[in-house]
């Protein structure tokens, strides 16, 4: 009996404020659409694209105030058979659902969060959590649920609303610019699937990679593949005593000396280009500086051992 009482002071509370509600809501509605009028007289259709968001959303809330005071009548109505049942009767278990989906997105209805209360107290806590998860045996009404849904509307549903409120008030409005924003395709760019690709550097592989100083096409490098590169290896390769010299010869060797295991059949073609000069003055350039190099580093490597012998 005292669930029977509750029960129904909640329920009556609710369809009360649902009216006031609605009322509300309708005036400010209309004023809604008037502004839009305004909008789409001065041309302002950027805004008008934005608020008639909003629109949409009143048009939303009202009519899922509508379904939700229909359940709440007909629930009302069945207080008796809720009362004496244990169970949710089968007719009735929608209408119980769907208030109950309702009351967490509702915020103008605090009865309804009361109402969830006494449903809790009746069927259990997992009734009213597969009603609020919306779980495949929730019985909650699909339109409800499309009507209080956080998605933003689409553009045909934005455009439809601006073409009934233009024809409502007799506007002669062009909607092909509205329509081709609304068709446009925005790039995600939160997804990382738009048109820009992600370059990875690849790590650079000493005697397989060329620095710009002597690359050239493929078919210019077996130029650089002459006994004279090979003798100037061989002779970095015999001053590793001193560090400095060690270090310029891995340098030169990296930089500017292609090595000869790693070549394509392209690269092993003769060339035939009229630019294969400038490839060899940019070859023998980078010789003589390797030349230097190691004489330097020779040089160095003598004076340490002078001064240790001094020492």
């Amino acid at each position: 009996m005292l669930w029977d009482n509750f029960s129904k002071t909640c329920l009556n509370l609710v369809i009360s404020r649902i009216k006031l509600l609605r009322n509300r809501r309708e005036l400010q509605l209309i004023n809604m659409r008037k502004e839009m009028v305004q909008y789409l007289q001065t041309g302002q259709e950027s805004i008008a694209r934005i608020r008639v968001e909003h629109i949409i959303r009143e048009q939303n809330i009202l009519a899922a105030y509508e379904i939700v005071e229909l359940f709440c009548e007909f629930v009302l109505a069945r207080v008796p058979i809720v009362e004496v049942q244990k169970e949710c009767p089968l007719e009735l278990r929608e209408a119980i659902a769907s208030i109950i989906f309702a009351s967490g997105r509702c915020s103008d209805l605090p009865e309804l969060m009361h109402l969830r209360n006494l449903f809790t107290t009746k069927y259990g806590k997992e009734f009213v959590a597969g009603a609020m998860e919306l779980r495949p045996d929730s019985s909650v009404n699909r339109t409800i649920i499309e009507k209080l849904s956080v998605k933003a509307p689409s553009g045909d549903s934005k455009l439809k609303v601006l073409k009934a409120i233009a024809q409502e008030y007799n506007i002669e409005w062009d909607s092909s610019n509205t329509e081709a924003e609304f068709n446009k395709k925005y790039e995600d760019l939160l997804d990382g699937s738009g048109s820009s690709v992600h370059q990875i550097q690849t790590p650079i592989i000493e005697g397989s990679v060329s620095s710009p100083v002597v690359s050239a096409p493929r078919d210019k490098t077996p130029a650089l593949n002459s006994p004279v590169i090979d003798a100037e290896k061989h002779q970095v390769r015999e001053s590793p005593t001193s560090p400095a010299g060690g270090a310029r010869a891995g340098v030169v060797t990296k930089g500017n000396v292609v090595t000869m295991g790693h070549h394509s059949p392209a690269e092993e073609m003769p060339s035939t280009s009229p630019s294969s000069s400038d490839a060899l003055e940019k070859a023998r350039a980078a010789i003589a500086a390797a030349t230097r190099a190691s004489a330097a580093a020779r040089a160095a490597a003598e004076l340490a051992k002078v001064k240790i012998t001094n020492q």
